[in-house]
């Protein structure tokens, strides 16, 4: 019987984040805590990861209140030291769930495995880190651990059962902005807030340059400057030109693709291989009128109709704005709801 089947992705600890803390860990091993099953109003979905190390640090989240904290006091006392993963449940009843900080009604069940090595995780990193996708198969009866690269896509990304648990591995969501522009100076920190990593793409090398510089200004003002050198760590800069770059690194379902230039030539570029990707978003900054063109454009250089029909432009919700910084919210808005809210192809 499955007692919970979600298409949608965790929304809170990163993949990577969990993955770098359990291919860290020491001989003392550490523990994995899965969101498994939720009722009312649940603080976080199911899927979601915590993992707590030997020394009682976390990465990531199940609860974001009391929760986390008791979790690392049993953890410490070695009441999930078992062969087998542990079900623990928070919020069983109203007093329970007001000593934890749950909204009223909520209550989570949580599968909690002790890790005894780095290993199978190292390799689990591995296998996702050109990008691919992962499915661990983790048995509740027997602890046993199976991983299944590249699974088909469109199945579920989690599952919980009375005897298994199957969640979804992936590399880290990526924005891939066509332009270095006023736009995208906005889209960058809301984008990187999400959880994205994020790549600014321009061959025009003077409009990266400027890009830099206005960062490390604003950095400046923020008491938090710094040199250009670094500001690739935190957002990485592309002089390829736009379709060379998309081709590179945005063939994959966890990657959206946005062309800000307003340079038919560059974004047309982008286009052209983005709606070809396996992209779940692409966009193009732009009026009615000029994507009406931007369409007919694009069929005459080849593209199919279902292809152009997923291109999203005007790029973002409409919410009424008209400043670079109420567009880059827009677009933002928008990613957020093809992530959750899929349309079929």
């Amino acid at each position: 019987m499955v007692l919970t089947s979600v298409q949608s992705p965790p929304a809170i600890s990163d993949d990577e984040d969990i993955l770098n803390a359990l291919s860290a860990i020491d001989q003392r091993g550490a523990w994995l805590i899965t969101v498994a099953a939720t009722w009312g109003s649940s603080p976080r979905p199911v899927g979601c990861l915590l993992s707590i190390d030997a020394d009682g640090r976390e990465t990531g989240s199940v609860s974001g209140g009391c929760v986390e904290a008791d979790l690392v006091e049993r953890c410490s006392k070695g009441e999930f030291d078992c062969d087998r993963p542990s079900l623990v449940s928070y919020g069983v009843d109203a007093a329970d769930a007001n000593r934890f900080g749950l909204p009223c009604g909520g209550r989570l069940d949580l599968i909690v495995e002790r890790v005894e090595s780095a290993q199978p995780w190292q390799r689990l990193s591995e296998l996702i880190s050109a990008r691919g996708a992962v499915l661990r198969r983790l048995c509740l009866d027997t602890a046993e651990v199976s991983l299944h690269p590249n699974p088909a896509s469109g199945g579920p990304e989690f599952v919980y059962t009375q005897h298994r648990v199957e969640r979804l591995f992936g590399p880290r969501w990526q924005l891939i902005i066509i332009g270095a522009v006023h736009i995208a100076k906005h889209l960058v920190p809301i984008a990187q807030s999400l959880g994205y990593r994020v790549v600014v793409c321009d061959p025009r090398s003077e409009r990266l340059q400027e890009f830099a510089i206005a960062d490390v200004q604003t950095g400046a003002e923020a008491d938090v400057a710094r040199p250009v050198a670094d500001v690739e760590a935190a957002i990485e800069l592309d002089s390829r030109m736009p379709d060379d770059c998309v081709r590179a690194l945005a063939d994959d379902p966890r990657s959206a693709v946005v062309a800000l230039t307003h340079d038919p030539k560059l974004d047309d570029m982008a286009l052209m291989q983005a709606l070809t990707s396996r992209a779940f978003y692409v966009g193009a900054l732009g009026s009615r009128r000029s994507q009406q063109a931007r369409r007919a454009r694009l069929a005459q250089l080849g593209l199919s109709a279902h292809d152009i029909r997923r291109l999203h432009g005007p790029v973002g919700l409409d919410l009424g704005g008209k400043t670079p910084a109420e567009i880059a919210v827009s677009i933002a808005a928008e990613l957020i709801a093809c992530r959750y809210h899929p349309k079929p192809s």
